[in-house]
């Protein structure tokens, strides 16, 4: 093989927004490729840095791809292809000039010159190869699936299109290519379903087994390995299969799963993806043989992507996008990390459910020795028996060696006595919510263990400080509060008491990073952050209920405030005992604002577990029990009503914890619900929805976020 190259082409057309767009360069070289009659043109895109910081296509991307692409075509090839730098093919658009978008023309620019570059690989007058070689998302996809045939890189690290996570639409023709290409239920799982569902992401082998790779091959070798499959291609001796793409009662399903999925993952509030499907259903009708139908196809993506990159959602979504990837890795108010301790040893007081996710996760993540204990042998044995269970499983799906299976398993034991916790430097209570029980618990454990062990607690609303308050060393007591499910949820809230050092702190903060959960730094408030607004949201719709509102209405209200399930449905998740003594637990310290639900205390006294009963088809009605024995006033209020006061109260209780200093900043507020319960990244967690909608000035008299932060 042998090439010659030319330089990159630099752009000149760069609106203001992106005037410190990183510029992904497009190198282009003329290759003479054995087997091939004729030079093939290979443009290389590359933004100049290592697979850290993946290419991006903004305005002056896109001019360097189109001016690499003259280049390449003015060489008279008899192929074009593109591959990408050393691990990373390209991760779509430049989303970091967004924000500074005011005007829609130049929204509707961006995805007018995205198709308009991509599109001449789509309608080249010589075949176009796409050498996927590592990360594609988004755009990077998108410009592969212009192209007319694609390999994949075996260890390519993800392919996907997530911009319905985001709150956007695939729109450089993701939505009108890839259902044409692979079929419209395949495209609804990569566009919706996949996007919807944290993000996930296609391996290599998944993509060819759904029709998006023609062919994975080694990465040790990949570019000279797809030049010989390209070759073949271009022989005749290799034809990739294309399936038949069914547009009658196929796509009708297809459409009909989407919006199930969209209505069940969003409630229909995020315009991202209600759109993104709304186009995968316009897609029946786009043939990608006729120009003047990718046309039509092509310029209603462009109109969906100025709406949605001028809309307050897409704000939202990008501020949260932020604040996950950034803000969560570098947590506000925390202590140099130098000052942790090692942890080289784990006790765990409690055997139970909670306990036992807990001592899964600590072995899994840290690899040390872990202790259960619990007041009798039998639900110690059941406590190490789970985990001991779950690496097996974890064994069957591969996911773990049999030797490592067995080395963890090796490090789980259960002890009736305390005292075998004496060579742990780390401690954590996951006994019942209660104040005494859990001061009884950390004073016997003082008793064993070392002055420097770490003392934390995984109480969801319990004050720190009055738990640490009777023993010789309060101050390496910290507060160290899970969301269940363990292994799901991202959350953990770090909290300091009165007393705690900074090496406790620093210690947690560095334990919480080697769990691999996102820590924000909690002052030791009643409820912390994320079960005292819960609580507050959730008693204002049980308020509404026991006033006389009907179950329905009031459950169905709140919908738009981007929480992953109805009020009445968590309640049955939570379990209504638990969620009556957060309540309660939350009116002893703020009786004007939190109050006591008669409905619900009537539901704990007769055991009831949940509010709904559900038919064979899904359909929900109120248990007749329930109905009975909850008393009802003659207030109702209506949906609107219900989604007004429920609002106001969030506004006010952050409003109130922020004056507390509960936390650093309002963004942290957000960074809780989106982690720590699944909030809708397109309001941003709760804080630009309540600014967008309002309600922060009309209850608190000001914004809390500055405008343009998380909106126009």
């Amino acid at each position: 093989m042998t090439e010659s190259t030319t330089a990159p082409a630099e752009s000149t057309t760069a609106p203001a927004a992106f005037a410190d767009e990183v510029v992904t360069h497009a190198f282009t070289r003329i290759l003479t490729v054995p087997g091939i009659d004729g030079p093939v043109a290979l443009v290389t895109i590359d933004n100049g840095f290592d697979h850290t910081k993946p290419s991006t296509f903004g305005p002056a991307g896109l001019d360097a791809l189109d001016a690499a692409l003259d280049e390449a075509y003015a060489a008279d090839p008899v192929a074009v292809a593109v591959t990408g730098k050393p691990f990373v093919f390209a991760v779509g658009a430049d989303l970091n000039g967004v924000p500074k978008i005011a005007d829609r023309e130049v929204a509707l620019t961006m995805g007018r010159r995205g198709h308009a570059v991509f599109r001449r690989l789509r309608e080249s007058p010589v075949p176009t190869f796409a050498f996927v070689n590592g990360a594609a998302l988004g755009g990077g996809l998108e410009l592969a699936l212009h192209c007319h045939y694609r390999t994949v890189a075996d260890n390519a690290a993800a392919l996907g299109l997530p911009e319905a996570f985001l709150g956007l639409v695939p729109g450089w023709g993701g939505t009108q290519l890839l259902p044409n290409i692979i079929g419209p239920s395949a495209a609804v799982t990569v566009v919706v379903e996949n996007a919807l569902n944290q993000n996930r992401m296609l391996k290599p082998a998944d993509a060819q087994k759904i029709g998006i790779a023609d062919a994975v091959l080694g990465g040790a070798d990949f570019l000279e390995q797809s030049l010989v499959w390209a070759a073949s291609v271009l022989a005749g001796d290799v034809v990739p299969a294309r399936p038949e793409v069914d547009r009658g009662q196929a796509w009708d399903d297809a459409i009909t799963r989407a919006k199930g999925i969209v209505a069940g993952k969003t409630r229909n509030h995020a315009p991202g993806p209600v759109k993104a499907v709304e186009l995968l259903e316009l897609a029946r009708n786009t043939d990608l043989a006729d120009a003047a139908s990718l046309d039509r196809g092509f310029a209603a993506e462009d109109e969906a992507l100025a709406d949605l990159l001028m809309a307050d959602e897409l704000r939202a979504g990008l501020y949260a996008f932020d604040l996950v990837q950034k803000r969560a890795k570098r947590p506000a108010g925390a202590p140099d990390k130098s000052a942790a301790r090692k942890v080289t040893g784990v006790g765990i007081v409690g055997a139970g459910l909670m306990a036992s996710q807990l001592a899964l996760l600590f072995v899994r993540q840290l690899k040390v020795p872990v202790i259960l204990t619990d007041i009798d042998q039998e639900r110690i044995d059941k406590g190490v028996g789970y985990v001991h269970a779950e690496i097996d499983k974890l064994q069957g799906k591969k996911r773990l060696s049999p030797d490592a299976a067995n080395r963890l398993k090796a490090l789980v034991s259960g002890s009736l006595d305390k005292a075998a916790f004496a060579k742990t430097d780390w401690v954590i209570e996951a006994v019942f919510e209660n104040l005494d029980v859990k001061k009884k618990v950390f004073a016997e454990l003082e008793e064993y263990v070392s002055p420097e062990t770490i003392l934390a607690t995984n109480t969801s609303s319990l004050s720190i400080t009055r738990m640490a308050a009777d023993l010789k060393h309060p101050e390496r007591v910290v507060g160290f509060h899970f969301f269940n499910p363990v292994a799901v949820l991202p959350l953990l809230e770090v909290i300091r008491g009165e007393k705690t050092d900074d090496a406790t702190l620093a210690t947690a903060f560095a334990t919480a990073k080697s769990l691999k959960k996102s820590a924000v730094l909690v002052a030791d408030k009643p409820g912390f952050v994320f079960n005292r607004l819960l609580t507050r949201a959730l008693g204002e719709v049980m308020n509404a209920i026991d006033e006389g509102t009907p179950f329905d209405v009031a459950d169905d209200a709140i919908g738009e405030l981007g929480m992953p399930m109805s009020p009445l449905t968590l309640l049955s998740l939570v379990g209504p005992a638990v969620a009556l003594h957060t309540g309660e637990t939350m009116a002893e310290y703020y009786p004007e604002r939190f109050h006591d639900s008669p409905g619900l205390q009537a539901m704990v006294a007769a055991k009831k577990s949940a509010v709904w009963t559900y038919g064979a088809d899904g359909t929900k009605t109120v248990d007749p029990e329930v109905a009975d024995l909850w008393p009802q006033g003659d207030s109702p209020s209506t949906s609107e009503q219900v989604l007004d006061r429920t609002r106001r109260a969030f506004a006010e209780e952050i409003d109130i914890m922020l004056t507390e200093g509960v936390v650093a900043a309002a963004q942290d507020i957000d960074l809780c619900l989106i982690l720590g319960g699944g909030f809708g990244f397109w309001n941003g967690g709760i804080t630009p929805y309540l600014d967008r909608t309002g309600t922060s000035e009309a209850v608190t008299g000001h914004r809390f976020l500055d405008k343009g932060v998380a909106s126009l």
